[in-house]
């Protein structure tokens, strides 16, 4: 399992400035809420309500994803990635993640999760591998749209967002193996 904030810790990321993100949902350092977590361990598999501000009066769009770094794979395992979300969007609904994206602005593209479906994944740690962190992220962009269709991975989102990346806003959470009560 890692031990700290793949953000922070891979050379090959680029260290930008940050912003706010805060969230009616999830909160920075604490447990991941049922409602995050899959259906299929008793959570509501609902994407976070999530709010931001303070970024680079640059920024002409976001991109938005959750990543398990903790999975028992060399990747991790992405939960969600959303984006061409336009600058004026500072805010996306609990649910947005839902299939078919009824709670994203125009234009907003997502990607299949490393389940394979363009959704946001609830938490779902498998059994026998302790706590795994889910690091939301925003990031703000200095283009309006990433050259991607519905077909891209989420590793070749990672790597256009590398490119076009103004600033990151983070909140880790954490959650357990096991059904939520």
């Amino acid at each position: 399992m890692l031990n700290s904030d793949p953000y922070a810790d891979l050379a090959a990321l680029k260290q930008v400035p940050t912003f706010q993100l805060s969230s009616t949902d999830v909160s920075d350092g604490s447990p991941l809420p049922p409602a995050q977590y899959a259906s299929a361990v008793g959570g509501q598999n609902r994407s976070p309500q999530l709010s931001w501000s303070g970024f680079p009066p640059e920024t002409k769009s976001f991109a938005v994803t959750c990543l398990d770094p903790d999975a028992p794979s060399a990747s991790g395992w992405w939960h969600w990635v959303v984006c061409n979300i336009p600058a004026t969007v500072t805010s996306l609904p609990a649910g947005a993640g839902s299939p078919g994206g009824s709670g994203l602005p125009d234009g907003a593209l997502t990607l299949r999760n490393d389940g394979g479906e363009p959704a946001f994944a609830g938490a779902s740690p498998p059994a026998g591998t302790g706590t795994h962190r889910y690091i939301f992220a925003v990031h703000a962009l200095d283009v309006p749209t990433l050259p991607l269709d519905s077909d891209a991975t989420p590793a070749d989102a990672g790597l256009k967002v590398h490119f076009h990346l103004l600033a990151r806003a983070l909140i880790t959470t954490h959650g357990e193996p096991g059904r939520v009560r």
